[in-house]
């Protein structure tokens, strides 16, 4: 399976971003899709998660009434709409995702797109 992450940027706190996530490779049905991130001189951390099929998410704490994650099968893509950003949302923002039959963690990563909020 192959993860590309586009819609990164810039953006003033407050703003608003929708992350892509295009797979490839091979069906994904049965697959769960996350996001991360990971600021400079942090660990990277989870930020929400997705059945393929639909439904079954999970957000972090910290994100949660912000940001909507979901996925369209027509497009084999999966998003991150971020709204009410802030600073500290700022890092690299990368997608994986895993089989729910033959696996219990993220095995596939894409690249990262970069997310900048500014104050």
């Amino acid at each position: 399976v192959q993860l590309v992450e586009s819609g990164g940027g810039l953006v003033q706190a407050g703003g608003s971003l929708r992350l892509s996530c295009t797979t490839s490779g091979r069906t994904i049905y049965g697959y769960r899709m996350g996001w991360f991130r990971q600021a400079p001189g942090k660990e990277r951390e989870f930020v929400a998660s997705i059945r393929w099929s639909g439904g079954s998410t999970y957000y972090a704490d910290s994100v949660k009434g912000r940001f909507t994650i979901s996925t369209d099968n027509t497009k084999n893509t999966a998003y991150l709409q971020m709204n009410s950003l802030k600073p500290e949302d700022t890092a690299v923002y990368y997608c994986a995702a895993y089989s729910e039959v033959t696996s219990s963690q993220y095995n596939y990563w894409g690249q990262g797109t970069q997310v900048t909020v500014s104050s």
